[in-house]
């Protein structure tokens, strides 16, 4: 028999898929607050001991026994108890012959301000260096106070924040003075008034035993 004839019948259609979706990334944790980006926590701050105090050197040797003591702390690796030192100073305008002349001054002369921890070690590099008294307030058994933080404030401002203090013709009140001519040669007493415009000072002398207030020239008294 012949063949039949075959009839091809056509293929379906396959949809297109739509193309797969990308897998979901998975989302990086953020680090506390605080640690760097490696994850690393900050250094630990460690609280410092070092305080201000007062100590008590030979008068008119305070810059090089300030030099002595930085020089022994390097020597001696003292430096973690160590901050530093000042000789407190401030500027004073003083009229000398007519014409204000402004300059430095110590403060408290034969006394030091030092930021330290106090310890023995610190206690024995002091004690031993030439020139040096001792802690102001130390006892044998008790440490010396700490310096007030007011104070501190006060004293270690810059230099430029401080208005500088006037001391006409070189006296303060408050200042003891000594009569080097006229009637009351000799005597000695306190400043009470600086008169700028007369070029005087009222001094309050004690004459028979009671306080009796002067004019005198500037010139004509000293410094005690």
């Amino acid at each position: 028999m012949p063949d039949e004839p075959t009839t091809s019948e056509p293929h379906a259609e396959v949809p297109s898929l739509p193309p797969p979706a990308p897998a979901p990334t998975e989302a990086k944790e953020a680090p506390p607050p605080g640690d760097d980006a490696n994850g690393a926590a900050p250094a630990e701050v460690v609280p410092s001991n070092k305080r201000w105090y007062v100590v008590k050197v030979q008068s008119g040797r305070e810059e090089s026994i300030k030099d002595a003591i930085e020089r022994r702390v390097k020597i001696e690796g003292l430096e973690e108890f160590f901050g530093q030192i000042l000789i407190p100073t401030e500027k004073v305008v003083e009229m000398v012959q007519g014409k204000r002349r402004t300059r430095q001054r110590k403060l408290f002369p034969g006394y030091l301000m030092v930021e330290v921890e106090y310890n023995d070690r610190i206690l024995y590099l002091f004690r031993e260096t030439s020139g040096v008294g001792d802690f102001v307030g130390a006892s044998p058994n008790k440490p010396p106070p700490p310096m007030p933080d007011k104070e501190v404030e006060r004293l270690t401002r810059p230099a430029d924040q401080k208005p500088p203090r006037e001391v006409l013709k070189g006296f303060e009140r408050g200042e003891r003075v000594k009569v080097k001519e006229g009637p009351f040669a000799g005597m000695e007493g306190e400043v009470k008034e600086v008169l700028e415009g007369k070029d005087k000072v009222r001094v309050e002398l004690t004459i028979w035993g009671r306080p009796v207030p002067v004019e005198l020239e500037y010139w004509a008294v000293e410094k005690t």
